[in-house]
């Protein structure tokens, strides 16, 4: 796989002027406020997955205008009091899937939840979290889905779930909301990205290989969608190119980033043709809290797989054993996934 973007010392380098809308903070704190002023309570349906040493809920969270959003808890089956929580977001074209699928964060000790994005995946047993806009793009795909305004863009509805999702999760009997990380891969790491910076007081976030960084740049140089999905609406509106990327400037992630502070843990692969790492780094040097970053310079968008799980699970117990003022920043370029 060759590289295809910049090399790993020009993307050290790199510090992107991003166009950054002037009312970016009003329009996320309007939207925030809306959303949490309707709505039902979060749900918690206990799920017999067949599992013995954790404890599924079937979980459902008003999101952006109240809507339902569906996911899932899982527990460890005998742990008792406030755990530390993890809190995922998932890739492009993912739900949440089967109940019994994802339960690594709980099986280390952690409450884990695990939010539907609206409008992807598949229907397990009615659990799909639909999108409701009758918006759509002119493109197949989602991120020119009411492209002509940040008001109607379909990310605003899928970054106000995860924001009411995290809400939930601080909110639960089980979670310590002082222990409480936001994770995700590609797409879930954009939106993790994007909770860091809309929600404060988290105690961490876990972006790996991010979506949504740098939309721009990523519209010019990803070789494979979804960031091509931008190229090719704009292939066919020719004139509409700065109305597309003022909607979009109000959901890049890299710009949300600046405003987090919570200690991050960054995954960037140096082969990546769906995420560039060159918008990568750009969330990664705008980020406005501490932060560590684990480069895979052989690898595309399945980035650190495995290894990096083993990563985060030692970053997360270290970061919730004890509070980390002052964390310093720290790089690691690991050259041979299988050394790592």
């Amino acid at each position: 796989m060759p590289l295809t973007d910049l090399t790993l010392a020009e993307c050290l380098a790199l510090r992107p002027d991003l166009d950054e809308p002037a009312d970016l903070d009003a329009f996320w704190d309007l939207t925030l406020r809306e959303a949490r002023a309707q709505g039902d309570a979060p749900s918690y349906t206990p799920v017999d997955t067949g599992l013995s040493e954790v404890t599924t809920h079937d979980v459902t969270v008003p999101g952006f205008a109240g809507e339902p959003v569906r996911g899932w808890l899982h527990l460890p089956a005998r742990a008792t009091g406030p755990l530390g929580c993890v809190v995922e977001f998932l890739g492009y074209g993912r739900g949440r899937g089967l109940a019994h699928e994802q339960v690594l964060w709980a099986n280390a000790g952690y409450a884990h939840f695990i939010m539907d994005t609206r409008g992807q995946g598949w229907s397990t047993a009615g659990g799909d979290t639909p999108d409701t806009a009758a918006l759509v793009g002119t493109v197949p795909g989602f991120l020119t889905r009411g492209v002509e305004s940040p008001h109607d863009h379909y990310y605003r509805r899928v970054f106000t779930d995860a924001v009411r999702f995290v809400d939930a999760a601080l909110a639960h009997p089980s979670v310590d909301p002082s222990r409480t990380v936001v994770t995700g891969i590609s797409q879930g790491g954009g939106i993790a990205l994007a909770v860091a910076g809309l929600v404060p007081g988290l105690a961490g976030v876990m972006p790996d290989v991010p979506f949504l960084c740098d939309i721009r740049r990523g519209a010019t140089v990803a070789g494979r969608p979804p960031y091509t999905e931008i190229a090719e609406y704009l292939r066919l509106h020719r004139d509409r190119a700065e109305t597309v990327f003022t909607t979009l400037s109000y959901v890049d992630a890299a710009l949300l980033a600046a405003r987090a502070t919570a200690p991050a843990l960054f995954s960037i692969a140096m082969m990546d043709e769906i995420c560039p790492p060159s918008t990568c780094f750009a969330a990664y040097h705008r980020y406005g809290g501490p932060k560590d970053l684990r480069v895979y310079e052989f690898n595309g968008h399945e980035g650190g797989g495995g290894h990096h799980r083993r990563e985060q699970l030692a970053w997360v117990r270290e970061l919730l054993a004890a509070p980390r003022p002052g964390t310093p920043h720290a790089l690691s370029v690991l050259h041979d996934p299988q050394l790592a």
